[in-house]
């Protein structure tokens, strides 16, 4: 895919408001969105419709688990190999909760889709310290692939992205989300509405942290949310609109379900423009 990094001439109208609707219609409001950052790009032609402080550099809490993910579908190791969810796996720098006690076993493959289903930061973290050489070697990796993506505003701390040292652009998470379109296994995991991990007598159940992965009114490829204070409120998507295949970059949004309005906001916005306009 090839990206365009400037403002495209539809993406400018688009956001302003501009574009006139066929026929005569009135001219549509104004787009408003509570991100603080936003870009939406047509993933086959590079095309960007909307655009908000696309190169702004911020941190993007768990959308970071794609970087994870990529790093360790590289590193071809064995998805059924059984993992163990130690001590050191506890979030040690925002002691945020986790559904996955110390000593839960589970296989790399259910380590991953954990941590990019319901972005579990404990199987993420598991994911890093089973890595050839560790964590630090992980981080690495996910650095180096950041390069080797032509990521220049991207680096990371941890694997879980809990550490606001994790930054990256919308520019830059646009390129990451469509590379990681690619792994049909990040694919399949972080469109999974639920999943069910078995851990000796134990039954754990886990959702997907995007409700509209859920509500299945969406025809979405690829998801990932983000969260740490820092970061505010964060969405990356790979979503079909208006028959066209598009790449959604949501950042520091706030409130709850800031984001989800703001991803149906631009929904209803496109999907109307290139119905009408072709």
């Amino acid at each position: 895919m090839k990206l365009n990094h400037g403002l495209a001439i539809l993406g400018l109208l688009t956001l302003q408001g501009l574009l006139p609707l066929r026929g005569g219609a009135p001219r549509p409001s104004r787009l408003m969105l509570r991100s603080a950052a936003a870009l939406v790009l047509d993933q086959q032609t590079g095309q960007t419709l909307v655009e908000k402080q696309a190169e702004a550099i911020m941190p993007i809490a768990s959308i970071t688990k794609l970087m994870t993910a990529m790093v360790v579908l590289d590193a071809h190791q064995d998805m059924q190999e059984p993992l163990v969810i130690e001590n050191v796996d506890k979030d040690m720098i925002r002691h945020s909760r986790s559904r996955l006690p110390v000593g839960t076993r589970l296989t790399r493959s259910e380590a991953l889709g954990l941590a990019l289903m319901s972005s579990e930061n404990r199987a993420a973290h598991a994911l890093g310290r089973a890595y050839p050489g560790g964590v630090e070697a992980c981080v690495k990796a996910m650095d180096a692939k950041a390069v080797a993506l032509g990521l220049t505003e991207t680096h990371f701390q941890d694997p879980a992205g809990l550490s606001s040292g994790n930054v990256s652009s919308a520019q830059d998470l646009a390129r990451l989300v469509d590379a990681a379109y690619r792994y049909p296994q990040i694919r399949e995991y972080t469109t999974r509405a639920e999943a069910t991990i078995h851990s000796g007598r134990r039954t754990l159940q886990f959702i997907n942290t995007n409700a509209l992965v859920r509500a299945g009114r969406w025809q979405i490829g690829l998801s990932k949310t983000g969260f740490i204070n820092e970061a505010g409120q964060c969405l990356v998507m790979q979503a079909m609109l208006a028959e066209r295949p598009v790449l959604i970059v949501l950042l520091d949004s706030w409130g709850k379900y800031t984001r989800l309005g703001d991803a149906n906001r631009i929904k209803q916005w496109i999907e109307a423009r290139l119905r009408n306009n072709g």
